[in-house]
């Protein structure tokens, strides 16, 4: 799986249908469900159908790009060295997936009283939009899952929480005019700044008000500027402007309400632009908006987790999964699987034969398990 490019900007069919044709020769038909332009697609199977309810395992089956990366080799080697499985996705998270597939046959002959579903998505790394499309088909199907395991790399520790990943655009619309004649336009640049002023504002506020979520490597809600374009010449008042920012929440926050202090805050600037030019103003366009995830150590499922990966302890992790959008459908929901992020998204990402080899006890352990708690 490893040597897929399944880079989220490319189809994923080759791995998916891979996926579909092993499920198939076990005599486990799979369902998928498609994008728009049918490019790409998620998979959901069960094994043990019959039984009442049955367990997910989740991961994602896209993975981010390598332009401008030193790779020591091909990101798409799949070549294992000194205990190590290198490649891009090794660690984040097909480690995960191609693990679970490999046990298809053992699930199959399992006399756990539950199922185990598969549940492999696209487009995760972009905005966990595939999932969303699994979820609702799930849901339309009549089929409950009782929990779910998401793969994401975690050191094989149960995370039972992370914090939300919500990103947005802003279009500043003003109106040009040459330089000397500044009073007469809308200056897009300069309203863009006001408004880049007021979510700083807010990442201090947060950082200096917000009560601390212990666990967390930064303990409060974020906000940050990524991207900021602008201006065609330093004679000429920009009529345009965009940037792109994000929030990343606690699972204690509220994301939708940092967004409306800032459409709130652009509101009241435009009626100044509108006076010099009644379309000037401010257009959000939403780029992803991930839940967090809270889950909790008392969770069956997490307990679960606890006592196949031979872990007393829980983590929390600080980027966002799939896991929120699972616990917000009713599916109470742990993320553990194999690898560290730390390795993940970097040249020359690998995950460890130590970490794959706790993955797959933990997998043999759920092929064995006779209750959930």
């Amino acid at each position: 799986m490893v040597r897929m490019d399944t880079v989220s900007a490319r189809s994923n069919l080759a791995l998916i249908h891979f996926v579909r044709d092993e499920l198939q020769r076990l005599g486990v038909r799979a369902r998928l469900t498609f994008n728009a332009d049918k490019t790409k697609a998620n998979l959901f199977a069960t094994l043990g159908e019959g039984k009442p309810a049955g367990v997910i395992l989740s991961g994602h089956t896209d993975t981010v790009p390598w332009d401008g990366q030193a790779w020591s080799d091909s990101p798409l080697a799949g070549n294992v060295r000194d205990g190590r499985l290198y490649g891009r996705g090794s660690a984040d998270m097909k480690s995960f997936i191609a693990l679970a597939v490999a046990h298809a046959q053992t699930f199959l002959d399992s006399q756990a009283p539950f199922a185990v579903h598969f549940a492999f998505s696209y487009d995760e790394e972009v905005g966990c939009f595939g999932v969303r499309e699994l979820i609702a088909d799930l849901r339309d199907a009549g089929i409950r899952p009782l929990a779910c395991i998401v793969g994401e790399p975690t050191s094989m520790v149960p995370a039972i929480a992370h914090k939300g990943v919500y990103r947005y655009k802003c279009c500043v619309r003003g109106k040009e005019a040459h330089s000397s004649l500044t009073p007469r336009s809308v200056n897009a640049i300069e309203m863009a700044a006001r408004l880049v002023g007021k979510l700083r504002d807010m990442a201090e506020g947060f950082e200096r008000e917000e009560p601390r979520y212990a666990g967390f490597d930064v303990p409060f809600s974020t906000a940050s500027v990524g991207q900021f374009h602008g201006g065609i010449a330093d004679n000429v008042v920009p009529r345009d402007a965009e940037f792109r920012y994000e929030f990343r929440d606690l699972p204690t926050a509220d994301a939708y309400a940092m967004q409306a202090q800032v459409v709130a805050h652009a509101r009241s600037l435009e009626p100044a632009m509108k006076q010099v030019a009644p379309d000037a103003g401010f257009r959000f366009e939403t780029i992803c908006e991930i839940p967090s995830f809270l889950g909790s150590a008392e969770d069956p499922v997490t307990r679960l987790a606890q006592r196949l990966s031979g872990e007393r302890r829980t983590t929390l992790v600080a980027f966002g999964t799939e896991a929120g959008l699972f616990k917000n459908a009713g599916i109470p929901t742990v993320v553990c699987g194999p690898g560290s992020i730390e390795q993940a998204h970097q040249p020359d990402e690998y995950v460890s034969l130590e970490q794959l080899a706790r993955c797959e006890a933990f997998l043999r352990g759920l092929a064995g398990t006779r209750e959930l708690a």
